[in-house]
């Protein structure tokens, strides 16, 4: 039986008309929601990857935030609203990213509860592929359901960031290192991503794609008007259907390629959409990044090295604060004369740097020979 997705037009972010579309959405697929009840404790896991304000598309908008609460109450949950950023995993962290992005606010007019609690629990989940257990947010563990919510947008690690790379930050503050450092190669990384995904298993994911985002998501890229969300209870194959509506070719992003390479969803015919028909609706000219892999034969590691994308580090915008430094898995940035300067040795080309660097300081640079020897 094909996995069903919501596509839906959505204009604008406006929580009243949003609150409407989803609840028609959900009239239609009333079982993605049915274990609901009045007392169910719900967790929103946003999209909060850094202190940014709504319009600049880094983050879930509190328009789609708002709606989806305001449904789940008036099933008689109380929702929870949280995530673990990138950085550092702390109260006073939460509490200004959750003012900047526009949710203290929602709390305010909804009742809904922001996440405060940044202990953590082990978690087993023996059917992992590379990964057997996951420290998680408490509040994950805690909840009776998990609905996430991500953000439609590009990523310089992955290609793309959405419903299924939206729950690694179902993993605590720094504890986030480790993963890459044990996992640095894209392929490993992405098998870890389908792990928990699998683990956490929410019961309902929403794509954010109102507004965008293209180029060098997924802080430094530009916000691109889409007008869509999405829904599904499976995030491979809202993934799938997001990609195509973006053109993106789905097996070009490692999470999709290494979901086909465990038979999961990975292709449009193994998707069943309802709402608006994807070839109906391709959004043109979008920008990707064009994402290193494997090279397609071996060749000496100094040559490796050598052709491998790295940082660049760009001094008119940095203004030193080292979150590059701070947030480097294999601690190979450190700040010289005011600037970072990277151990290219120790990079383990995650760009962790890049993705939460405040002010768009760094780029990523590629290698054209290396694009050659890519597949």
């Amino acid at each position: 039986m094909p996995s069903k997705v919501g596509l839906l037009r959505c204009p604008e972010y406006d929580a009243e008309k949003l609150h409407k579309i989803l609840e028609h959405a959900l009239q239609n697929n009333p079982r993605w929601l049915a274990g609901i009840q009045q007392g169910s404790k719900v967790f929103l896991k946003l999209n909060l990857l850094m202190k940014k304000k709504p319009e600049e598309a880094v983050t879930t908008h509190p328009a789609v935030v708002e709606a989806v609460t305001r449904l789940l109450q008036e099933r008689g949950a109380i929702v929870i609203i949280g995530d673990s950023p990138g950085g550092p995993y702390l109260p006073g962290r939460l509490k200004s990213i959750y003012r900047v992005c526009g949710l203290e606010d929602v709390a305010l007019r909804t009742g809904a509860i922001l996440n405060y609690d940044v202990s953590e629990v082990l978690v087993p989940f023996p059917g992992g592929r590379v990964t057997r257990s996951f420290h998680l947010i408490k509040p994950v563990t805690e909840a009776d359901y998990v609905i996430s919510l991500s953000k439609l947008k590009t990523h310089m690690m992955t290609k793309y960031t959405g419903a299924v790379k939206n729950l690694f930050g179902t993993i605590p503050g720094l504890r986030k290192a480790d993963y890459h450092l044990k996992m640095p190669k894209t392929k490993d990384f992405c098998d870890m991503l389908i792990d928990l995904a699998l683990c956490v298993k929410p019961v309902l994911h929403i794509m954010d794609g109102i507004i965008a985002m293209e180029g060098k998501g997924p802080s430094g890229g530009k916000p691109r008007k889409v007008g869509a969300l999405l829904m599904s209870d499976d995030p491979f194959a809202l993934d799938v259907v997001a990609l195509n509506l973006v053109g993106i070719v789905p097996e070009t992003v490692p999470t999709v390629a290494r979901a086909k390479a465990r038979d999961l969803v990975y292709h449009l015919s193994q998707v069943e959409i309802y709402g608006t028909d994807v070839a109906e609706w391709q959004v043109k000219g979008f920008v990707a990044p064009k994402i290193s892999g494997n090279v397609k034969f071996p060749i000496p590691d100094f040559i490796t090295n050598a052709l491998r994308p790295k940082p660049v580090f760009l001094q008119d915008p940095c203004i030193g604060c080292a979150d590059c430094v701070t947030n480097c898995p294999p601690q190979a940035l450190v700040i010289k004369n005011g600037y970072p300067v990277v151990d290219l040795e120790k990079c383990i080309r995650c760009f962790c740097c890049q993705e939460l660097c405040p002010r768009k300081a760094i780029d990523i640079k590629r290698n054209p020979l290396g694009r050659l020897l890519e597949r």
